[in-house]
């Protein structure tokens, strides 16, 4: 699978409104992108849209979760979630951060209230957040390239050197491709085998349960954050016990009971199969590496890509007249001028003649396609490029004086 790079800014600090700034902890930071446009680009798996300001969107850190250093009012244990935090600002190059008495959250002062850095993302997740990889720095990949991603690249990164010092935890959705899914899961159970970082501490899991009584007990826990995440509303309720959450769970399968595909078993289940309760005793039955968590589905109707405007994709050339007979080689080139992958299902180009060619697939960010089987005039003509809706994305006209045999029309923009 592919990402886009993205230059721009992490952000910790506004100088202006301090006590209003970010809060960072250890899987999630500003970021000020350079180009806005790629980020509302990038494909949205839950149909969120970006939650993009001028000061930027925040960025959810790709295939990690973090202990929490702030969460409906609560946290989890603040040794390890402050420790992933400062080491997650540490490597991307800020120095001197103190934080807020009164607010633990917020930066008050530091070296730095923003370092250059970049983002390799795939998508916004269901909260509006740019899913992502971190560079520290200058990035080698242009702005807006399309890179691929492969165990290499991805152990350049910050998130990579965060779960490779056992200060997060794995948590693999399906977004992220099954290669670098492998090859993160034995970063993550090496870790755990030197018992590092906080692999010691880490309860509720396979090797042991957690007793959980109210939220006292929870916030001073190291478990997998997510499990946190479900526990914090169900002890909410008001529960006596933990009995219950399997069914509190199964009521809602959208923001409670997650999609899972479990690994150990090469079959679907939900967030409620991998987790066993015994009055006040709760524990993951598998290792988080070990199943992939499905994002949460789109709302009806609410699109998982960007709608293309007039110039996304566009009429870059044609071959009206190739080399010996036409018919069935004549040819239109189209460009995705995007750094988002297009949907084509359902497009069409048409002739001026009415000629209707109808397409499908997909159109990588910066990729070209070559659509054959048009019917072109060699006298001239017209090709207009609609989307699934009718409306009009691109149109052409070439005169029969650009006509050669063999030879491309090409359109300049």
């Amino acid at each position: 699978m592919t990402y886009t790079m993205l230059h721009g800014h992490f952000v910790i600090r506004y100088p202006d409104r301090p006590r209003q700034g970010p809060e960072p902890d250890g899987d999630t930071v500003k970021f000020q992108p350079d180009t806005p446009g790629l980020v509302e680009g990038l494909p949205r798996p839950s149909g969120t849209p970006p939650d993009l300001s001028a000061r930027g969107i925040s960025v959810r850190l790709e295939a990690i979760d973090a202990l929490e250093t702030h969460f409906a009012e609560t946290h989890q244990e603040l040794a390890g979630a402050n420790a992933a935090r400062d080491e997650l600002l540490r490597l991307l190059g800020f120095t001197g951060v103190e934080f807020f008495a009164d607010l633990p959250n917020k930066v008050s002062a530091a070296d730095q209230d923003s370092v250059p850095g970049a983002v390799l993302s795939n998508g916004i997740d269901a909260n509006g957040r740019m899913i992502g990889f971190l560079h520290r720095g200058t990035a080698t990949s242009a702005n807006g390239a399309t890179v691929f991603l492969d165990e290499g690249g991805v152990d350049a990164t910050v998130n990579v050197q965060l779960l490779r010092a056992g200060l997060v935890y794995p948590a693999f959705y399906a977004t992220l491709p099954g290669d670098l899914r492998t090859h993160l899961a034995r970063i993550s159970r090496t870790a755990r085998e030197q018992g590092i970082g906080l692999w010691p501490r880490s309860t509720a899991d396979p090797t042991g349960a957690a007793t959980v009584t109210g939220l006292a007990d929870l916030q001073e826990l190291v478990l997998w954050p997510k499990l946190f995440r479900r526990l914090v509303p169900y002890l909410a309720t008001g529960a006596p016990d933990l009995d219950g959450l399997d069914a509190w769970l199964r009521s809602d399968p959208v923001n409670r009971d997650d999609a899972l595909f479990l690994l150990n078993r090469l079959e679907t289940g939900n967030l409620h199969d991998v987790i066993e309760t015994d009055g006040r005793r709760i524990r993951l039955t598998c290792w988080p590496e070990d199943f992939i968590i499905e994002p949460d589905p789109p709302q009806r109707g609410a699109p998982t890509m960007p709608k293309p405007a007039t110039g996304d994709v566009v009429i870059v050339a044609v071959l009206p007249d190739p080399v010996g007979a036409d018919r069935g080689r004549e040819c239109v080139t189209l460009l995705n001028t995007t750094a988002a992958t297009v949907d084509l299902t359902g497009w069409s180009l048409r002739d001026r003649n009415g000629g209707v060619r109808r397409l499908d697939g997909v159109l990588e960010g910066g990729s070209v396609v070559q659509v054959a089987a048009m019917n072109l005039g060699n006298r001239g003509g017209a090709v207009t490029l609609a989307d699934a809706l009718g409306s009009v994305i691109d149109r052409v006209e070439y005169k029969a004086g650009q006509v050669k045999e063999g030879r491309t029309v090409v359109f300049g923009r």
